[in-house]
């Protein structure tokens, strides 16, 4: 009998350490063993979960970006550090404003850019001279808008830009490493508590000719010293860029990838070996993370602007997204396991302007209308699936739907890769969704109906799903209204000499014409037209081929005799956000013939490409 109850023991500690064992976490980063089969390395990634931190961050779904600073007085999007910062002056600067205006759209953390790639400090930094300390605002904006977060609830960020145009040390590597980690620490260490730490990869070279290396380890340690609680986004090991600022996500998007952190040492040549970046189209499947030999929780940001630009301009007035926008980059950005990082640029006065106010409550109240009540009952109970399987919901009676919510519960990793949603609906099963990822929350629209219950089908998955929330909503359809219009006129009247040019005036921007070379662009308005300016429209994709980057402008009366329209030119920004760009002249003239040369490109190709040309008459 004693033996027996020996063994007993034993098996059932043997059973409790497989179990144990079996539930094993890694908590952001796993290592792969060598010589390990597809289905452990499946097995692994399937227990790869955040940080709380990382969680935390991820469940707030909505944070703002402001962009503010001197180019919000040249009317420039990147700054050549040479500005006066007397231009910087704020007539009737309102963080409170800025703050209650953001809370009204539902935003839980605002990122402030307290320093752009001109070098500008929006904080009297004892480091540089080019600050609002010389300004004649000579306040603190980030101050005063950390305040104004604390005070409505809102959690604060920061953005830091790494490239500095203005910095005399900029590209003497070893001193302007010091430099900017001195301003960071000016950052973490006097304004409270910081919940984001925001870089960009922007990077470039010296007055001495050098290109800048960034000591991302001693970055990163600075802020994990300073403030432990907040998460790094974009060079940073936390949070990763979705691959585009136009708001869209991934169909298939996984938080645990193989896509090391840039900050990460081995970084770039994991990258290069599995020939992924930011920009792939997949960063997750099962085919991709059997060639690692690392996983990490690294979930995305979509970040996009509220308006074309990320800083603001008047002439951009009329031009802010629509309700029905925001609302379709919500199911496109968190409807689609990301977070959405909007951006709503302060006006030259200092505050949100109030077209921008307006659709920000427009939006707030759109979503918590919207997902105020769930239909589904009992939906909110955590559900454990295995692959191939089902579960059923009842729908409360009576209730028009038309979205479909699901929520993994990521604490315990993203697993599933596969689901079909059905209804039942008059008796019959009708298949209303289907998808590949899950992850935080998946979003999916349909025809209004009615429906008596709800099934969800794990078709396929790593290990078993763990379904947080299963739901059923009324989501209002929306209409666009004509503030999002292009802005710029085009004409199929239009002649591009010497080349056949049709696709460059026929009003579609999925028609892309290609040059043969780096020749200019010369086209015949075929009458004198007085213009404002001219908007060059480039291929829709992030670094896309042959976008323009550098070129200079010409116009002419006659196509002999040119004039030079400024110095040589640059579309700032645009290999990340590759939207409409406008070139506006000084001042409104007669014009009958533009030609546009080409200096650089964003791939540099050899060739250029425009997907359509207008010229700017009002």
């Amino acid at each position: 009998m004693k033996k027996n109850i020996f063994t007993l023991i034993l098996t059932a500690l043997a059973l409790l350490s497989c179990t144990t064992q079996s539930e094993k976490l890694y908590e952001k980063h796993a290592i792969i063993p060598e010589n390990a089969t597809q289905e452990e390395i499946i097995d692994i990634a399937a227990r790869v979960t955040p940080t709380r931190n990382q969680l935390e961050w991820q469940q707030m779904e909505l944070t703002a970006f402001l962009h503010y600073g001197i180019n919000t007085y040249t009317n420039r999007e990147w700054g050549d550090g040479h500005e006066s910062p007397s231009l910087f002056n704020p007539t009737a600067f309102d963080a409170n404003q800025i703050v209650e205006s953001l809370k009204a759209g539902g935003f839980k953390l605002i990122i402030l850019t307290c320093k752009h790639h001109d070098g500008f400090c929006l904080w009297p930094s004892q480091y540089t001279e080019h600050s609002v300390k010389n300004s004649p605002y000579k306040g603190d904006i980030v101050k005063e808008i950390s305040d104004a977060c604390r005070k409505h609830g809102i959690k604060f960020g920061v953005y830091l830009s790494p490239w500095d145009r203005n910095a005399p040390t900029y590209g003497d590597s070893p001193e302007y490493n010091k430099y900017f980690i001195n301003q960071l620490t000016e950052l973490l260490t006097n304004y409270g508590e910081v919940s984001e730490v925001w870089f960009d990869g922007a990077c470039g070279e010296g007055p001495n000719g050098k290109v800048q290396v960034y000591d991302w380890e001693a970055i990163t340690a600075t802020i994990h010293r300073l403030q432990p609680e907040a998460v790094t986004a974009i060079c940073g090991d936390d949070i990763r860029w979705v691959g585009n600022e136009s708001g869209k996500g991934r169909e298939s998007e996984w938080n645990v990838t193989p896509l090391a952190p840039k900050v990460y040492k081995n970084s770039d040549e994991i990258r290069q070996k599995l020939s992924i970046d930011e920009t792939s189209r997949d960063l997750g499947s099962r085919d991709l993370i059997t060639k690692a030999g690392e996983l990490f929780w690294y979930a995305s940001e979509t970040d996009v602007s509220i308006r074309p630009g990320w800083f603001y301009h008047e002439s951009q007035n009329n031009r802010v997204r629509s309700l029905k926008n925001l609302v379709d980059i919500y199911f496109s950005s968190v409807g689609s396991n990301s977070s959405l990082l909007l951006n709503i640029p302060p006006t030259k006065e200092g505050k949100v302007h109030p077209i921008d106010s307006v659709r920000l409550k427009e939006f707030g109240d759109y979503l918590r209308n919207a997902f105020v009540e769930n239909f589904v009952k009992n939906g909110d109970k955590i559900k454990r699936i295995e692959q191939g399987s089902s579960v059923t919901y009842k729908v409360k009676k009576g209730a028009t739907i038309n979205c479909i919510m699901l929520q993994e519960n990521i604490a315990k990793g993203q697993r599933v890769e596969k689901f079909k949603v059905e209804l039942l609906i008059d008796g019959q099963w009708i298949t209303v969704g289907k998808g590949t990822t899950i992850g935080y929350k998946r979003l999916l629209r349909f025809s209004e109906t009615a429906a008596d219950e709800i099934r969800v089908t794990i078709e396929e998955c790593r290990r078993t799903a763990e379904i947080l929330r299963v739901g059923l909503f009324l989501c209002p359809d929306l209409i666009a209204n004509s503030t999002t219009e292009k802005g710029y006129f085009s004409s199929s009247a239009w002649v591009a000499l010497g080349n056949d040019g049709k696709k460059i005036f026929d009003n579609d921007v999925a028609t892309v014409w290609k040059s043969k070379d780096m020749q200019p662009l010369i086209i015949d308005l075929t009458e004198k037209i007085k213009i404002k300016g001219i908007a060059y429209v480039p291929v829709e994709k992030v670094n896309g081929e042959g976008i323009i980057t550098k070129y200079c402008l010409y116009t002419s009366l006659d196509g002999q005799t040119w004039q030079q329209e400024g110095a040589d030119r640059e579309f700032e920004n645009i290999r990340n956000n590759p939207i409409v760009q406008n070139v506006m002249f000084e001042k409104s003239q007669n014009v009958r013939f533009v030609k546009i040369e080409p200096i650089e490109t964003a791939d540099n190709s050899g060739i250029y490409t425009v997907a359509e040309f207008g010229i700017i008459i009002k």
